[in-house]
């Protein structure tokens, strides 16, 4: 049986859009359908040792016609209820019309599918001994009409907890699922999100960088060739820890020095670096780029309007599970503090979507110079990198 796409998924795409699967529906609908008529012959065995002390008219059907005649009703049950996930509950003034039509064929059905049940057992016992009990023919219109009007009243409802029972679970694959690409939007947002800050190395940084290597191509050609390398080095290491969201601290330090280096040569008079030893850092994990806003920020503010050398630190401590990097740079003293900058707004937002509640950014004088340092859980694993969402057919 084929069945529309957005109903019954039976391709990827399709369970993907947040709809029952036909599996889901048939296992549901048969285990119910058990349920049902294991109810049902109980039921008329019960009420036929009750009777019999009554009357010796046969009232029910034997217990194997029974279960054949749900047998041949599961099909009818499975398309009604495949039908009425397809027609849905909205509008209502549409829907629910042919929900209940759908309903009350079915139970219309259930008499049919008991005298199909016994004509397959070759045993009409239940009509002939009614028919001869009331004087009526096997097949007369008062003893059908009367047979089938039970039949109808008894399975309607059975229809109806069970197209509870569907469309509770329908509901419930759609809500999951929903949940589920929501979150692999968040997901999405976040990777696009982090992998913007992690690029956003200025471009007029480098544009300058370009230039002073430009400068020196006509006063000192070795020493700009040395800086082309140096930059060829940086961009390098630029595009490699782009593409992940953490590196080891040593090739974080080593980035680092790499640009102050190419800074410090640009500004050979004016700067001076002292930097720790990328090989005696901590075995330890850090986000990607996470000093290089900082460092800038250090050469760009330390430098503007500042006379005399401008010195910038970096440092890296661990203690009680915390490692705490910190960028210390001279300032101007007629300087005015100025409001955070992109720098600092990309750091804040980049640790608070890798270390949420658990990082921090403080920045401040001390001592007439200016730090920024950085808290964060100290990482002696490689956190696992999370795996880009899989396209979805809908939109969690």
């Amino acid at each position: 049986m084929s069945t529309p796409s957005g109903i019954l998924a039976t391709s990827p795409a399709a369970e993907r859009g947040g709809a029952l699967r036909a599996r889901q529906l048939i296992v549901l609908t048969g285990l119910f359908w058990a349920y049902v008529t294991l109810s049902n012959v109980l039921y008329a065995y019960s009420m036929r040792t009750g009777l019999a002390r009554l009357t010796d008219m046969p009232l029910f059907a034997p217990w194997d016609v029974r279960v054949l005649q749900h047998a041949i009703l599961l099909p009818f049950l499975l398309v009604s209820y495949w039908a009425s996930l397809r027609i849905r509950w909205r509008p209502w003034w549409s829907t629910w019309p042919l929900q209940v039509l759908l309903g009350v064929a079915f139970a219309a059905v259930a008499y049919p599918a008991m005298v199909a049940a016994e004509l397959l057992r070759g045993d009409m016992h239940l009509h002939d001994a009614v028919a001869a009990h009331g004087g009526l023919g096997p097949w007369s219109e008062p003893l059908w009409r009367s047979l089938w009007v039970a039949s109808w009243i008894t399975f309607l409802p059975a229809y109806g907890f069970g197209l509870a029972l569907v469309s509770g679970l329908s509901l419930y694959v759609r809500y999951r699922d929903s949940e589920v690409r929501i979150a692999n939007l968040e997901h999405a947002w976040s990777t696009a999100r982090l992998a913007a800050l992690r690029m956003q190395l200025s471009p007029h940084t480098l544009f300058n960088l370009l230039h002073t290597i430009r400068g020196e191509i006509e006063w000192d050609p070795k020493a700009a060739q040395s800086m082309l390398v140096q930059f060829s080095d940086l961009l390098r290491r630029l595009l490699s820890a782009g593409g992940r969201e953490f590196v080891s601290l040593s090739e974080e330090l080593k980035f680092t020095a790499a640009y102050l280096e190419l800074q410090q040569r640009r500004f050979p008079d004016r700067l001076s670096l002292r930097l720790p030893s990328p090989q005696e850092a901590p075995a330890l994990w850090v986000p990607s780029l996470i000093l290089q806003p900082l460092v800038e920020n250090a050469v760009v503010h330390g430098l503007a309007g500042h006379a005399k050398p401008v010195t910038v630190e970096v440092e890296a401590g661990i203690a009680d599970g915390r490692l705490t990097l910190t960028v210390v740079n001279d300032l101007a003293a007629i300087r005015p503090q100025a409001a955070p900058g992109i720098g600092l707004v990309n750091v804040r937002e980049r640790l608070a979507v890798l270390f949420p509640g658990r990082a921090s950014l403080v920045t401040g004088l001390v001592g007439g110079r200016w730090h920024t340092q950085i808290a964060l859980p100290a990482l002696r694993e490689a956190p696992e990198s999370r795996p880009a969402p899989a396209a979805t057919g809908r939109a969690a």
